[in-house]
């Protein structure tokens, strides 16, 4: 299958998933006399319009290149077999699987989490994405935008980190160092956006940061959601 057909097919299960493609293209601010060209085979899918595509559905680049594929797809046919090259898939988890993460533990496999996804930026073994939650870190972060995690990058001031609050649950806040306490041990502070809500202070209640942010993605949400 050539790969103007397999992204023309990856489209296709997007639209399916609304009523009309109308629908679709409203969702995504998209116009939907290009959308139902595509469809109609009118105009194909090159590698600028796929790109700009998938930027619109807030997919990682080269999704709809991937997606597309079937089982009906003859081997040979296939332009890749397995993960995109330059692509990683990296668990999603939730935060109480966050919270319970050491660095002992062997890398999330793909079963562990919610489901995966894909990016191109580099990370270490022990990477994960999370789904944000509630509004402490607006307007920066909104609920349900995506942050990739790498445990294995120390957080430098003004970075933004996951950590283990006193309920061994995963919070996300921006880090900042406040020296050291009378013991010589590091002070960190946990600060949300949203000045609505309280920072967090270790030497006030147990915190331990377990990863820094290394990418955020933000999917575009109906009018009205």
């Amino acid at each position: 299958m050539k790969i103007h057909a397999l992204r023309l097919q990856a489209l296709r299960h997007e639209v399916d998933k609304f009523r009309t493609i109308a629908a679709f293209a409203r969702h995504y601010a998209l116009d939907s006399t290009y959308i139902s060209q595509l469809l109609n085979g009118h105009r194909t899918i090159g590698e600028k319009a796929a790109r700009k595509l998938e930027a619109a559905l807030g997919r990682p680049p080269m999704s709809l290149d991937w997606d597309g594929q079937d089982e009906t797809t003859p081997e040979h046919e296939r332009p890749f077999d397995g993960p995109l090259p330059g692509l990683r898939q990296v668990p999603r988890i939730s935060h109480v699987q966050a919270g319970l993460w050491t660095e002992a533990v062997d890398p999330y496999a793909m079963g562990a989490g919610d489901d995966v996804v894909l990016t191109q930026t580099s990370l270490g073994p022990h990477a994960f994405a999370l789904t944000v939650r509630g509004d402490s870190m607006t307007p920066e972060f909104q609920e349900g935008d995506t942050i990739l995690i790498d445990p294995n990058v120390k957080p430098t001031p003004g970075d933004y980190v996951v950590a283990k609050n006193d309920d061994g649950e995963a919070t996300f806040k921006k880090y900042r160092s406040r020296g050291l306490n009378e013991h010589g041990e590091p002070v960190i502070e946990l600060v949300p956006l949203n000045e609505d809500y309280p920072s967090l202070r270790s030497d006030r209640t147990p915190l331990q940061v377990i990863g820094t942010m290394m990418e955020h993605r933000r999917y575009r949400k109906a009018k009205g959601a």
